[in-house]
């Protein structure tokens, strides 16, 4: 385990688990701690050994609270990193799956963070809102956009503009929760989804990622699917690529390389 100062990072094999770690604000975050969770993040993005991560908050209280409100009303200056909050709101060209694994809150920049992120695992006591505008603010580092292309617009509005805040079984009836467990088994739920991913093929996974994202910037469906998508490419070209019918010919497990 590797230590930050407001945060701590685990690897285990291919994944990589963060944790924020300020739960005496309910894992708010100030600039040090984003700008540490995006230096976090770029390092997962560029090691080849890393094909998984998983973020959640410390203790049990919350995910996230979102932006430390304390400390900007004391005059802090609110600098964010230019990959975002936490260093994941603003980051558009990572193709490896990031999971969210949601204890208690997950409010306003919290919400983001688990919104941008690929799989949102939630404890049965997790709790979402966007409550910005409550406090004379929006919803800008994302939730605003990513909200409404998850779930349908009239419910994204229901939460937006009301900043109500919505239980982890109705974040799953709405859709952008994958999955509800009791709190006590939070990581293995997570740990478990993970794995599914990296059963698969790496290339396959970054491939089909990257596809996913681009071609829902396309309203023509015959475009998406034609597309050009550099991932795929660098699929097509693996080692990965050979070894996966070598395996199922063979009846064994493939070897995945990442490569």
């Amino acid at each position: 385990m590797s230590e930050y100062e407001f945060c701590t990072t685990e690897t285990d094999g291919h994944l990589l688990t963060v944790t924020i770690n300020r739960p005496d604000v309910m894992n708010s975050l100030h600039p040090p701690a984003n700008f540490e969770l995006a230096k976090v993040f770029d390092d997962f993005a560029a090691n080849p050994d890393l094909w998984v991560a998983i973020i959640t908050g410390a203790g049990e209280r919350a995910f996230s609270a979102g932006n430390d409100l304390k400390f900007q009303a004391t005059g802090g200056k609110m600098e964010i990193p230019p990959s975002g909050f936490a260093g994941l709101t603003s980051r558009y060209d990572c193709d490896k799956p990031i999971i969210a694994a949601v204890n208690g809150v997950a409010m306003g920049g919290g919400f983001e963070i688990a919104l941008a992120c690929d799989l949102i695992i939630a404890s049965d006591n997790a709790t979402f809102a966007l409550p910005e505008p409550k406090v004379g603010l929006a919803a800008l580092a994302g939730g605003l956009h990513r909200l409404p292309r998850q779930i349908p617009v009239k419910h994204a509005l229901g939460m937006i503009l009301t900043g109500r805040r919505v239980g982890a079984e109705e974040g799953k009836a709405l859709g952008f929760v994958n999955d509800v467990v009791p709190q006590g088994e939070l990581m293995v739920a997570a740990r478990k989804w993970a794995e599914m991913i990296l059963e698969c093929s790496p290339m396959s996974i970054r491939a089909s990622k990257q596809a996913v994202y681009a071609g829902l910037n396309e309203a023509d469906l015959e475009k998406a699917i034609g597309g050009k998508y550099d991932a795929v490419y660098a699929m097509l070209k693996s080692e990965d690529f050979v070894e996966g019918p070598m395996a199922f010919m063979q009846k064994r497990k493939p070897d995945w390389k990442g490569r």
